[in-house]
C-alpha cells in the first residue's frame, strides 16, 4: 500500500516523543516513539498496550521496545503527559475497539 507523500515526514515532530498508536486490529499501544521509514513502520520505546475491558480498569501490558508494521498502523497520536498521568486508568471500563474494516 501507498502512503500519501508528507505522511512519514509529519512523524518527525513526534520523535522522542509519547504518542499512542491504535492499530488496525484495534489495539492501543502508548510509548515514545523512537523511529519509523517512509512505509510508517515504527519503532516504539518504553511502550505498553492499554486493554481495556468493560468489567475491570485497564490492564497495561508492558511491551519494552516494540516495532509496527506500517500497515497496521491506523492512528497515532500525541499523549499530553500531564493529562495522561492525572487518568486513573484502573477506574476506567470500556469496550475494546473492533478492527478497522476495508
Amino acid at each position: 500500500s501507498s502512503v500519501p507523500q508528507g505522511m512519514a515526514s509529519e512523524l518527525e515532530n513526534y520523535v522522542d516523543q509519547i504518542v499512542n498508536v491504535i492499530t488496525n486490529d484495534g489495539r492501543n499501544i502508548v510509548g515514545v516513539l523512537k523511529g519509523y521509514d517512509q512505509c510508517i513502520n515504527i519503532i516504539l520505546e518504553d511502550c505498553h498496550e492499554r486493554v481495556f475491558s468493560p468489567d475491570a480498569g485497564v490492564e497495561q501490558v508492558v511491551l519494552g521496545l516494540y516495532i509496527i508494521r506500517g500497515d497496521n498502523v491506523s492512528v497515532i497520536g500525541e499523549v499530553d503527559e500531564d493529562e495522561d498521568i492525572a487518568i486513573d486508568y484502573s477506574q476506567v471500563k470500556g469496550e475494546m475497539l473492533k478492527p478497522v474494516v476495508h
